[in-house]
């Protein structure tokens, strides 16, 4: 991963994308993915990143959900923008979120033989594009 600087504007929300149902209520610390635990930061994603980052990670399930975070709520300097495989800028949190970050929840799902892509196109104005 390289670093880079975060974007300008910043974006005011980042998202986490989970397989499994989120608890509820969302805790003060956020239970942290394996993949999370061993890469040492939460993998986190821009509204655009969204459909991209579930066709190429989740293109085997059908619904997932999506954790909307306000960025200014997190600690700047633990938030890292990182290019990943020629991606501009993923966030990447060195540090967890919780309850006091989290503004909206939403599970998404998609239709047989359709696209994450295809499917999150009706969702722009939850996923802030």
């Amino acid at each position: 991963m390289v670093p880079l600087p975060p974007p300008s504007p910043l974006p005011e929300f980042v998202y986490k994308i989970t397989p499994t149902t989120p608890p509820d209520p969302i805790p003060e610390q956020y239970p942290l993915s394996d993949l999370d635990r061993q890469d040492g930061f939460v993998h986190l994603s821009v509204s655009w990143q969204i459909p991209i980052t579930a066709d190429l990670f989740f293109k085997g399930a059908i619904s997932f959900y999506v954790l909307k975070l306000r960025l200014a709520n997190l600690d700047p300097s633990t938030v890292k923008w990182d290019e990943v495989d020629g991606t501009n800028g993923c966030p990447h949190l060195y540090g967890n979120f919780g309850a006091q970050d989290v503004v909206s929840v939403r599970e998404f799902r998609r239709g047989e033989g359709q696209t994450w892509q295809e499917a999150l196109e009706a969702e722009k104005g939850w996923l802030e594009y």
